[in-house]
């Protein structure tokens, strides 16, 4: 068996996240159905419907935005049936292009709150491991010449830290990432092969990690799903202080969800150049470029 890392990135788009960060949830293939099962029973649970039915799909910034908070405190808590049915009328309100009521968005702000809570009580649940890795928004740009083909920094520690779990698990992985553009795709699998193939560090990682990348649509898949509400929540709700990540973050998911995300991050031994340090599955990388291999 193996363990498959669901990835996704956050604030790629360099308009109002604090930080790019890339990373996902690792899985035990024999845990991943019945996570699907839970998740898929989990949305049904908090929005009477699924979401891909009308054309949406579980994202961080879908079910964490501001303005779901402030929809959901316009009111008091609705029970779950309540819920569900003013949830539904508020998605096939927008299926018609209709102004939603004041208590369907109150519903539909709850239902968004709710889900984000089943997602890391399922993740907890089916052991998944978080791995993610940040660099600050406008960062320098991709050098030309030789460090043109060269793997992001982060996206390198991201690698080792799945490596040290894998070697501690004593079982390989798979990289299971959100299919975006193709041009971006093919780079970034070009810059990967590379990695494995012609840098020592890479060749020894393959012990472990499979070195091709399967691409799969965010809104298909369940796990990948997961990973996007959990980088969200690390751009905006996980710091490291004494590494230089201090960007402000909002505090009602630093208090909801930074604390559970300290805790499904991965924690294990990591080594290089004969010395053994412990080791985080979250990694913050203030340059994302450098000479040589990391």
């Amino acid at each position: 068996m193996s363990y498959l890392l669901f990835t996704d990135e956050s604030g790629h788009d360099h308009r109002s996240m604090p930080y790019e960060v890339r990373g996902g949830v690792a899985l035990h293939a024999s845990k991943l159905w019945p996570f699907i099962q839970a998740m898929r029973g989990a949305e049904e649970a908090s929005f009477g419907a699924l979401l891909h039915q009308y054309g949406s799909e579980l994202k961080g910034h879908r079910l964490l935005d501001k303005r779901r908070f402030a929809w959901a405190a316009q009111e008091g808590l609705l029970d779950d049936t309540t819920r569900r049915k003013h949830c539904v009328a508020f998605l096939n309100r927008g299926v018609r292009g209709e102004k939603p009521t004041r208590v369907e968005f109150t519903a539909f702000g709850q239902a968004c709150l709710a889900m984000a809570h089943h997602v890391f009580r399922i993740l907890t649940e089916h052991d998944a491991v978080l791995f993610a890795s940040a660099v600050p928004r406008g960062a320098s740009r991709r050098p030309v010449g030789r460090q043109a083909d060269l793997l992001r920094r982060d996206h390198v520690f991201l690698l080792e830290r799945f490596f040290y779990f894998l070697e501690e698990k004593r079982e390989h992985g798979l990289l299971v990432m959100d299919q975006t553009e193709k041009k971006v795709d093919r780079q970034f699998v070009r810059l990967l092969r590379r990695y494995f193939t012609l840098t020592q560090t890479g060749r020894h990682r393959t012990a472990w990690i499979v070195p091709a990348p399967l691409f799969v649509s965010s809104d298909m898949t369940y796990p990948v799903q997961a990973a996007d509400v959990c980088i969200y929540c690390v751009n905006l709700g996980f710091r490291l202080p004494l590494r230089g990540m201090v960007a402000p973050t909002r505090p009602e998911i630093a208090q909801d969800f930074g604390p559970r995300l300290r805790r499904m991050q991965f924690r294990g031994q990591g080594y290089r150049d004969g010395d053994v340090y412990d080791s985080y599955g979250i990694v913050y990388v203030p340059e994302p470029y450098t000479e040589g291999e990391t």
